[in-house]
């Protein structure tokens, strides 16, 4: 999950939306599915329930589901629930994201039940679905191609202004790099920080815009106030999404600088805060090795904005200098799963240290 700054409060706003589906399912043994039910509480709770009887005590009930993301394989979760044995029974499940770890707003959910009785007869459910949906707002959508921006406040030419960019956005990433979107992205727009961060498992209090990647879903805080900012971060998000498509695979992930430097090149000439950051250390011989801006940022802020500045500066190097063929090329390497020194060996014919000494020549005489 990449992460746009900002300042803001943390709101913390949970909705409980009551999905009930009565349901008489019988099996030839005699066990019966009487009710089965969840409820939602965005952003924190799902609570799945169920009530079953049968001619002799139930012994075994069991929920499994699946969520909506993308997968090397099909993933299924299974739950074995507690209850006391009797012929008829009501028990349930609580799946608690304040420790398991949010999902974002749209995730749909596929879920059903196996019942099994002391006799040994067995039934199971047909396959509900559910969508973990922010219900707080009053959600419109805009859909053009592959995108469907969903927005509650604004006029149709907020929402039009955001989708342009977005649109643009996608022309150019492939332009510049030969990535592309290859799947459906939603992207839903909050009217604030504060909005955005109670949709949210324990954001920041910084927070201003996430993307999902393995959901194909972006969520920002935009509102007439802020356009410029929103516009930009639409573009580094939406950027992310286009990233992780291109390359997803099971056995490693993009380098962090690789990462953030695309959708920062993604949202055009880098900004004045970053010039400043990327000169200075520069100038007092502080850049930081490209080998460690492949592991995660550091939380400091100083030290992330030069981080995000220098990544930047990097891809705009590699971009400059040897092509959007060849970071097509990178992409294509690191989506068979490529060591990060591997993949810009085969493409570039050096390794991250090699590229640290060759951008460091070339940021030297631009900002020494």
């Amino acid at each position: 999950m990449m992460i746009k700054k900002i300042a803001g409060l943390i709101l913390t706003i949970s909705v409980l939306l009551a999905l009930i589906s009565s349901v008489a399912v019988k099996a030839d043994d005699g066990i019966k599915i009487t009710e089965s039910s969840v409820e939602v509480a965005f952003p924190s709770q799902l609570v799945f329930k169920i009530e079953a009887e049968s001619d002799v005590n139930i012994k075994d009930i069991r929920l499994h589901y699946q969520v909506d993301c993308d997968h090397f394989a099909v993933v299924t979760g299974e739950i074995i629930i507690e209850f006391i044995m009797d012929t008829k029974v009501a028990a349930g499940w609580t799946w608690d994201m304040l420790k398991s770890g949010g999902l974002p707003t749209g995730t749909n959910i596929e879920y059903w039940w196996t019942v099994t009785d002391t006799d040994d007869e067995k039934i199971e459910t047909e396959i509900y679905s559910i969508q973990f949906n922010d219900e707080r707002y009053k959600w419109r959508s805009l859909i053009e191609s592959d995108i469907t921006i969903y927005w509650y406040q604004g006029n149709d030419d907020f929402a039009r202004q955001l989708m342009l960019v977005a649109q643009e956005a996608l022309i150019r990433l492939a332009a510049d790099t030969g990535a592309y979107l290859q799947r459906s992205v939603s992207i839903y727009i909050y009217a604030s920080a504060n909005d955005l961060q109670g949709a949210m498992i324990f954001p920041q209090e910084w927070t201003g815009g996430v993307a999902y990647t393995t959901y194909g879903t972006v969520a920002i805080g935009i509102n007439e106030g802020n356009m410029e900012w929103g516009k930009r971060t639409i573009v580094h998000e939406l950027a992310h999404l286009v990233i992780q498509q291109m390359t997803y695979n099971p056995y490693n992930s993009l380098p962090v600088w690789l990462n953030e430097g695309l959708s920062m090149y993604a949202e055009g000439e880098m900004e004045p805060l970053f010039i400043n950051h990327l000169r200075q250390a520069t100038e007092n011989d502080e850049l930081i090795t490209v080998r460690s801006l492949a592991s995660p940022f550091s939380a400091d802020a100083s030290i992330s904005y030069m981080s995000y500045a220098q990544s930047m500066s990097i891809v705009e190097f590699l971009v400059d200098n040897y092509g959007k063929e060849k970071m097509f090329e990178l992409l294509g390497i690191f989506e068979q799963g490529s060591s990060y020194d591997g993949a810009l060996m085969r493409v570039y014919g050096f390794d991250m240290d090699g590229l640290n000494d060759l951008w460091r020549d070339y940021v030297s005489t631009i900002y020494g």
